[in-house]
């Protein structure tokens, strides 16, 4: 349940109940069928190459073997950047099996398991770190050696909570994942139940479960990463019976208001993917030409439309948004090569590519999370479809 992964079709509601979440995930995008067009791509402006560091975490597999290709596929997937520099997301080794990890801004890394979290050689199970607070708490999921999936808080000192949300499945491919964190303790997230389902869900650090749908959802998917605010308030998209997807904020007082970008078609619609300190959003929706375009949305509701330079076909989406208003994200180009691309809140742009990111269909980099200071931290994804970290310092 990741917000898409290769995209030959981008997803706007980036997940279907009926699939594996976690073989949603490598690029990020719009709903169900987004077919790109085949546009000529104008020259980009790119970030000198000192600006972006590669790596890997130690262990991580060196082939893209076809076990977890379902998945977000091989190698090292960065997910999340706090204040401090310090990034999580996990890896999968040579046997197929996903492993949690932490890296320090002097490049040290940790890697970490939770316990419970299945091991089987080639089953593409085990240990999913999704995000981390300014304190070092990191959230996430792991799946168990029965293919469950179940929250998990990992404390600075190392030590494990788990947690299921009330109502989330039992069987294979449900259950209960943890997208984002605040300072407070406070996780969301979504559960999948019994009849394969997906609900969100916010989690106090005393574990009291609060569980919701908007109303006419019939798939609620609290977003990834950044979407949860300082004062608890939840973000995400949800789907309708038609197909649609709109955005959501809940408040702490349970409160859902509906977002619906202009211009967002019916059959694609909005995706709310991250929230600032001041409940500014930033997103992507899709319109009916089938493209992607990225937006912000201040607190009083109003929005500003934006494409990345260079963009075309399958268009814009971006990913998250920081303190000072600036957003990061992907961008496809009329080869449907994935780019990044760092917007500043007056609207200029900066553009880059890991140097050893491929450039066939699929490929590229894909940005995740910027924080304060504007690093952004993401996976790009190389010439043999091997993930890799990145860093990238405006």
């Amino acid at each position: 349940m990741i917000e898409t992964k290769v995209i030959a079709t981008l997803s706007l509601a980036g997940y279907t109940p009926t699939v594996k979440p976690k073989t949603i995930g490598q690029p990020g995008f719009l709903a169900s069928t987004l077919l790109a067009a085949s546009l000529a791509l104008p020259a980009i402006a790119q970030s000198n190459k000192p600006n972006v560091i590669e790596f890997d975490v130690p262990g991580a597999g060196t082939v893209s073997s076809p076990a977890c290709a379902n998945a977000l596929g091989c190698g090292t997937v960065a997910f999340a950047n706090n204040d401090l520099g310090v990034i999580v997301g996990f890896y999968t080794d040579a046997n197929v099996v996903a492993h949690g990890f932490l890296r320090a801004p002097d490049g040290n890394i940790i890697s970490f398991d939770v316990p419970g979290a299945g091991l089987g050689v080639g089953l593409d199970q085990g240990t999913f770190a999704y995000c981390i607070n300014d304190l070092g708490a990191i959230a996430g999921a792991f799946e168990d050696s029965s293919s469950v999936y179940h929250g998990f808080l990992r404390a600075p000192d190392g030590s494990f909570t788990t947690f299921d949300a009330p109502g989330a499945g039992t069987g294979a491919n449900q259950g209960t994942w943890a997208w984002s964190l605040n300072l407070h303790g406070t996780t969301a997230g979504t559960y999948i139940d019994g009849n394969n389902v997906t609900h969100g869900f916010v989690r106090s650090r005393d574990n009291e479960i609060a569980q919701f749908d908007p109303p006419d959802s019939v798939l609620t998917y609290p977003c990834e990463e950044t979407c949860l605010g300082p004062d608890g308030t939840v973000i995400g998209f949800y789907n309708v019976a038609n197909g649609t997807s709109y955005g959501f904020v809940r408040t702490p007082d349970g409160k859902i208001a509906k977002i619906n970008a202009p211009g967002a078609a019916t059959g694609y619609g909005t995706i709310a993917a991250s929230i600032s300190q001041d409940g500014t959003i930033g997103g992507y929706f899709g319109d009916a030409n089938l493209e992607a375009h990225g937006f912000v949305r201040a607190p009083d509701g109003r929005f500003t439309e934006f494409e990345a330079p260079g963009a075309t076909g399958i268009g814009t989406a971006a990913f998250s948004i920081n303190v000072s208003g600036a957003v990061t994200g992907e961008f496809f180009d009329a080869n449907n090569v994935m780019h990044g691309f760092f917007r500043s809140a007056d609207g200029a742009f900066a553009t880059f590519n890991a140097p050893d990111a491929g450039t066939g269909a699929f490929q590229g980099t894909r940005p995740s999370t910027n924080n304060a200071e504007g690093t952004v931290a993401g996976w790009y994804v190389d010439e043999n479809s091997l993930n890799h970290g990145f860093i990238w310092r405006p």
